[in-house]
């Protein structure tokens, strides 16, 4: 909110107008060092492994590699990541302050069509020298990846622009998230609602809830991120927009019968066709949010 260039207001006269102090202006986060860095890079790929492992688990696999770390480290640099393992518990993803908390919807529904369910999630991207955040929004049916966004924060203004460039798409009939300060936002559920589209958020303690959301993270990861080591944002930005590009309009998957995302989808050079096109003689079999992990 600061502009340090102001024709007529000084930064100290901006600061006193919005009640800040001035030392505030001049300071800048302390980076992550070189080494923590590295320890972030291989925890995200142990994480992909062995998504059921906490952090102690995590700190004795560190320290079974030579790494001189203990588990407070180690569980910072985990919740700094984003990353929670994976097992039934008590809680899962800590919500906001006063965040409305919706039901989980998606327990035995059958999948069948297009837009019927979309989720989002958000994950870590390494790079040679910090780090960003991914957030994507995905249609369950096709694996079609509606929108994506990166941010160096984990706040919640990327995760709105994502949703709002995929309701210009479409309307899902429900939208699935965990409980994520970022999806219990109001300003997230409002645009939900004025939508009407129903919200989803997964059950306490419900490891797979967003399993088709995970499966993407991991082929990005492997295909991409890991191959390619970004050492900027920029880079970053347009290695995943080419990625994606070819995740969903030429890699072929197995769950979709050697289809692309686009092709059930029904996308078309950026535009929906006609639901005939949409379901292929193997996708007829109803799928099942239950127990589909691939």
């Amino acid at each position: 909110m600061l502009e340090p260039q102001h024709p007529r207001l000084s930064l100290r006269r901006q600061c006193a107008l919005l009640g800040l102090n001035r030392s505030s202006c001049y300071y800048e986060p302390v980076a992550e060092s070189a080494e923590n860095l590295a320890l972030m890079r291989r925890l995200d790929e142990q994480y992909l492994r062995t998504p059921f492992y906490g952090s102690r688990r995590m700190t004795a696999w560190l320290q079974s590699q030579g790494e001189d770390v203990n588990r407070k480290r180690v569980r910072r640099l985990l919740r700094l990541m984003g990353l929670e393992a994976l097992y039934p518990k008590p809680r899962t993803t800590v919500p906001g302050a006063g965040h409305k908390i919706y039901p989980y919807l998606l327990r035995h529904l059958e999948v069948t069509r297009p837009d019927q369910v979309w989720s989002a999630d958000i994950t870590y991207v390494p790079l040679r020298s910090g780090f960003l955040y991914l957030m994507a929004i995905l249609d369950w049916y096709s694996r079609y990846v509606l929108a994506w966004r990166l941010s160096n924060s984990l706040d919640t203004d990327f995760c709105l622009e994502a949703l709002d460039e995929a309701l210009v798409r479409g309307r899902p009939e429900i939208f699935n998230t965990d409980q994520g300060v970022q999806f219990t936002s109001q300003e997230f559920t409002r645009r939900l609602e004025s939508a009407a589209v129903a919200i989803s958020m997964d059950g306490k303690g419900r490891a797979l809830d967003n399993v088709f959301v995970e499966r993407l993270w991991r082929s990005v990861k492997y295909e991409e991120v890991y191959l390619k080591d970004y050492a900027t944002g920029a880079e970053c930005q347009a290695g995943l927009k080419e990625y994606l590009r070819f995740y969903c309009e030429e890699r072929l998957h197995q769950a979709l019968d050697y289809q692309t995302p686009a092709a059930v989808y029904g996308v078309r050079t950026g535009t929906r066709s006609g639901t005939e096109r949409k379901t292929s003689s193997c996708r007829q079999n109803v799928m099942s949010t239950e127990g589909q992990t691939s």
